[in-house]
C-alpha cells in the first residue's frame, strides 16, 4: 500500500535539495509544489523503490496574446503542468537509453516493432502539494481556511469591522531580477482582474454571514477558484455560499488581467486518466499509454468526493477507444504533511514589516536527466533574460514545445531506421503538428475523450503548431 506521507517526504526533501534560484522568498512568497515519482517492485515483494524523477514549482500562466508561433514560449508554468513536462524530458531520456542499446530502468522492448512498454514492476505516482485548480478546488469550506488554490487572491476578513482586505495579485519581491523587470515590468504591475473580481465576491459572501451579535452561525461555502468556465459552459451563478459556482465543469486558468487558453489542473489530470501523461509525440514509441496509478495531495483542503468528481468521475464512462488507451483512474491519497512554502505556512511565518505575502514569480523545473536537470523560468522565459535574447535559444524554457519537439527529433535520429515505429515512416513529417496528428491512435483517443466527455474542450489554433 502506497504511504502517501512517505510520497510528500521525499518531495520535500528533493525541494530542499534544489538550488535557492527560483524559490520563495521565506515569509513573503509561498509556491506550489508538484511532483512524478518512478515506483519500481523488484521479485521481492518487500522490496520497492520510489524517486522523485521529475519536479515542478509554479502558479503562472500567460495570456492569450503572449503565446508564440514559434513554440517558444512556457504557455503554462502551474506546478502540474511543470512537473509533468518535465517528466516527458526523462521519458525521451529514458527511450534515448533504450533505442541506443543500453539499459533503461523505465522501457523494454514490446512485442511491437519499434515499439516500448514499462519494465515489470515500474509505474508512476503524482504528488501535488494543494489540491488542483479548477473544479478539484471548489470543495465545502470547514473553517477559515485559506483558499486552496492560485491563482485566486485571498481575502481577510475582519469580523470586528465587517469588511475585507485583499492582497495584490503577483506583488513582486524586492529582489526581483530586474533584468525580469525590464522584461515583463507591465504584465508583472498588471492585477489580474477576474481573481480580483473572485474575491470581492468571495468577501461579500462571507460579510454577509458577519452578525453584530457575539456568535457568528456557522454559513455553508465553498472554495473559489480563479478558474473560468470555458466559452460555451454557462458562467457561474456567483450565488452566495455553495451556489456561487458551477461543478463539473471545464474552466480555463486566468493570467495577468487577460483571458489564457490553458485549461485548469483538475481538467488535464482528468485528461491524463484516458490520453496518458505522455502525450501525443511520445506515444509513436508506447505500446500503452502510460497512466499515473495513483494521486497524492498534501495536507490543504481536501475533499475526496470532490477530487473524485474532478479527476475521475467526468471521464468514467468513455468508451470504444483503441489499443493501448484505457479509463486508467487512479487511486486518490491525502498526506498529512504540508509544504513548508505553502500559501498557508508562509502567511504563519510572515514577519512583521515583511508586508502582504504573494505568490512565488518564478516557477522551477527539475528533472532526473544528465544534461541540464534544472530549468528556472518567469513569465514564459528564462528567469532573468533580456528583451535583446527574446527568439534566441537562451530565452527558452527547456520545457517549452519547441524544446521538447527537438529533443523528440533528436531521439528520432537517434533511431535504427529499421528499428522505426511505423507512424514515424513517412517522409512528410516535417512540423510539430505533423509528429503529432501522426500519432493516430492518441489522435482517436482524444477525438473519443472530447466527444463522449469534454466536447467544449478549446481547440488548439493549428497556426500555434506549425513550427519546426
Amino acid at each position: 500500500m502506497l504511504d502517501p506521507d512517505e510520497v510528500s517526504r521525499l518531495c520535500y526533501e528533493r525541494f530542499q535539495q534544489l538550488p535557492r534560484r527560483g524559490k520563495p522568498e521565506p515569509g513573503r512568497e509561498w509556491t506550489l509544489l508538484a511532483a512524478v515519482l518512478q515506483v519500481t517492485r523488484k521479485e521481492n515483494p518487500d522490496s520497492v523503490e520510489k524517486e522523485v524523477v521529475s519536479m515542478g514549482t509554479g502558479t503562472k500562466c500567460i495570456g492569450q496574446t503572449a503565446m508564440s508561433p514559434n513554440g517558444d514560449v512556457l504557455n503554462d508554468s502551474h506546478a502540474e503542468v511543470i512537473a509533468r513536462r518535465g517528466c516527458i524530458r526523462y521519458l525521451i531520456q529514458q527511450l534515448h537509453e533504450a533505442v541506443s542499446g543500453r539499459s533503461s530502468s523505465v522501457f523494454c522492448p514490446s512485442d511491437q516493432r519499434g515499439k516500448w512498454k514499462l519494465r515489470p514492476g515500474v509505474s508512476f505516482v503524482f504528488f501535488t502539494s494543494h489540491t488542483p485548480c479548477g473544479d478539484a478546488s471548489i470543495i465545502p469550506m470547514k473553517d477559515e481556511q485559506s483558499q486552496p488554490c492560485p491563482p485566486v487572491t485571498p481575502v481577510q476578513v475582519s469580523h470586528e469591522g465587517g469588511g475585507g482586505r485583499k492582497r495584490k495579485a503577483d506583488e513582486p519581491s524586492e529582489d526581483q531580477n530586474p533584468k525580469m523587470s525590464r522584461l515583463d515590468l507591465k504584465e508583472t504591475e498588471q492585477v489580474d482582474r477576474r481573481d480580483t473580481e473572485a474575491s470581492e465576491s468571495w468577501a461579500d459572501s462571507t460579510e454577509t454571514s458577519v452578525e453584530t451579535s457575539d456568535v457568528v452561525p456557522q454559513v455553508p461555502d465553498v472554495h473559489r477558484t480563479g478558474a473560468k468556465c470555458v466559452p460555451g459552459v454557462p458562467a457561474d451563478p456567483l450565488q452566495p455560499g455553495p451556489g456561487y459556482h458551477s461543478t463539473g465543469v471545464l474552466r480555463v486558468k486566468p493570467g495577468r488581467g487577460e483571458p489564457t487558453l490553458s485549461l485548469s489542473c483538475s481538467d488535464k489530470l482528468a485528461r491524463w486518466g484516458v490520453l496518458g501523461f505522455q502525450g501525443a509525440l511520445l506515444s509513436h514509441y508506447l505500446q500503452e499509454a502510460l497512466y499515473f496509478t495513483a494521486v497524492v495531495v498534501g495536507r490543504c483542503p481536501y475533499s475526496p468526493e470532490v477530487m473524485l468528481r474532478a479527476l475521475v468521475t467526468r471521464c468514467s464512462q468513455v468508451s470504444d477507444l483503441p489499443a493501448g488507451f484505457s479509463v486508467r483512474p487512479p487511486v486518490l491519497l491525502q498526506s498529512s504533511l504540508e509544504f513548508p512554502f505553502s500559501q498557508a505556512q508562509t502567511e504563519l511565518h510572515r514577519r512583521d514589516g515583511q508586508g502582504r505575502i504573494s505568490p512565488c514569480g518564478a516557477a522551477i523545473s527539475w528533472c532526473n536527466v544528465p544534461d541540464q536537470p534544472l530549468d528556472v523560468t518567469a513569465n514564459g522565459y528564462k528567469h532573468g533574460v533580456t528583451r535583446k535574447v527574446l527568439g534566441t535559444p537562451k530565452a527558452r524554457s527547456l520545457l517549452c514545445k519547441l524544446e521538447l519537439f527537438r529533443s523528440f527529433l533528436s531521439l528520432v535520429s537517434a533511431t535504427d531506421p529499421s528499428a522505426l515505429p511505423d507512424s514515424l515512416r513517412p517522409s512528410d513529417l516535417q512540423t510539430y503538428w505533423d509528429y503529432k496528428q501522426a500519432s493516430s491512435w492518441y489522435q482517436q483517443t482524444q477525438q473519443q475523450l472530447l466527444l463522449q466527455a469534454f466536447p467544449l474542450w478549446p481547440r488548439s489554433d493549428r497556426n500555434l503548431l506549425l513550427f519546426r
